[in-house]
């Protein structure tokens, strides 16, 4: 199923939600072929697919592939100086806790995730700032911005990140231009925020997963089939 030709997915398919590395061929840990590699691997359940919205479930105990330093050391023990020029690889991790549903509209420069607690207690949404979404037979790719958005139940909001995203400038990741875009997404996010509009006013958070859903398995060849990112 591709974007290109409108095939939508099913609810209950198992398809990867991807994340390709920022900077990968320069700093040494693409494909050999100039492509960035993917270096978050997210294998979820499709809850709704249409020209408007792709709506999918990761459920607790999904195994998902996420970068680490290249001596297996989180990336976020690094020191934010040199936690984007350190040496990286991947590696397998189970999510833990309670599963993520994950909301995004085609061509929209970000996607919103919503999070409970135990007992499915609704504790906030979350933006996370990226290129759209890329379409291709096995999921979606995008890359990360660095800055996101907390929201909370009560419609308050913050900013998550800067530090990350400043530094991500500091050391080339993202350049001037590419930087004055996201913060625009971001602040087109505020604004439908402020507005509380969709998904924010949807009553995502009063959705459930259907109880016969697997987890879906992590394939051997999660890295396989490369999405074209914009230029």
């Amino acid at each position: 199923m591709t974007g290109t030709g409108e095939a939508r997915w099913a609810p209950g398919d198992q398809i990867l939600w991807r994340y390709r590395d920022n900077g990968g061929s320069d700093r040494g840990d693409g494909d050999g072929t100039g492509r960035r590699a993917v270096h978050i691997c997210r294998p979820v359940t499709v809850v709704r697919d249409t020209p408007e919205l792709l709506a999918v479930w990761m459920a607790p105990g999904t195994q998902c592939v996420r970068p680490v330093l290249a001596d297996g050391t989180q990336v976020h023990a690094e020191p934010l100086a040199t936690r984007y020029t350190a040496p990286r690889t991947t590696a397998r991790s189970t999510w833990f806790g309670s599963g993520v549903l994950k909301l995004a509209r085609p061509g929209d420069p970000w996607s919103v995730w919503l999070f409970w607690d135990r007992g499915w207690s609704f504790r906030n949404w979350y933006v996370n700032l990226e290129e759209p979404l890329a379409r291709w037979s096995g999921g979606v790719d995008s890359e990360d911005h660095f800055l996101d958005i907390s929201v909370n139940p009560d419609r308050s909001w913050r900013w998550l990140d800067e530090d990350e995203f400043a530094q991500a400038q500091r050391v080339g990741l993202m350049d001037r231009a590419t930087a004055a875009r996201v913060r625009e997404a971001g602040r087109a996010a505020v604004g439908v925020i402020q507005e509380w509009g969709t998904p924010f006013r949807d009553g995502w958070e009063h959705w459930r997963p259907e109880p016969h859903w697997p987890v879906p398995p992590l394939p051997d060849d999660w890295d396989r089939t490369p999405a074209h990112m914009p230029s």
